[in-house]
């Protein structure tokens, strides 16, 4: 996709914009330190819902990024179904987020760094739902270098 500018400063990709908003709520989890992952869900061009990892703060195995984004988003338009949405996350969904975004019927998925332990496509990506369409690497070297630095940093306060 190409885009114009009229002014000087370059057109950044609607991706590239939407991720870096992803990447903003990560860092938001880094600051609690929490395992940095970020996502933002978007409709008609509009972030709808936000999320950050909270499974530290509040003691919940499932307070991912995508969980907290997914309710609320669904709190905003009032309803269980994300249909016309896109999730944008910095790390590949696990399996838990990848069969919650099933049932919200999201119609794209765009994450930036593949995760090679936890990543639902490690399992099968017929996890999500069949009509979403999954993008990924977009801002890849940024998020992947967002948890080196975190677990680098766990590892030398150990």
């Amino acid at each position: 996709m190409k885009y114009i500018s009229f002014t000087d400063e370059p057109m950044i990709a609607p991706d590239e914009f939407f991720m870096r908003e992803a990447l903003k709520e990560a860092q938001k989890a880094l600051e609690l330190d929490e395992v940095p992952i970020g996502a933002v869900i978007v409709h008609n061009g509009r972030i709808i819902g936000r999320g950050h990892n909270l499974t530290e703060q509040l003691n919940d195995v499932t307070a991912h990024a995508e969980m907290q984004a997914f309710t609320a988003a669904a709190n905003y338009i009032g309803g269980k179904y994300l249909k016309g949405c896109t999730l944008y996350v910095t790390v590949e969904p696990c399996i838990m987020c990848a069969g919650a975004s099933y049932w919200t019927q999201i119609s794209n998925i765009v994450f930036a760094a593949p995760d090679s332990k936890r990543g639902f496509s490690l399992i099968s990506e017929r996890i999500v739902h069949p009509r979403t369409q999954v993008v990924s690497g977009v801002m890849a070297n940024d998020a992947a270098q967002l948890m080196k630095d975190f677990f680098i940093a766990k590892r030398n306060k150990s």
